[in-house]
């Protein structure tokens, strides 16, 4: 494992992941996949996480 792979401190690693797709996302200019993401990250972070979306 590298350090890139490892979580940032803080947060785990689906929720890197969903980050990580939103980029790419944004990147491509495919605004529904990161609008997609953002839903991804707030129900991750509901169920996983107990924070508010």
């Amino acid at each position: 494992m590298t350090a890139q792979d490892e979580p940032r401190p803080g947060e785990c690693h689906e929720c890197q992941e969903i980050d990580l797709a939103e980029a790419v996302a944004r990147s491509e200019r495919d605004g529904s996949r990161e609008t997609d993401c953002r839903v991804l990250r707030a129900r991750h972070r509901a169920t996983e996480h107990e924070a508010q979306p």
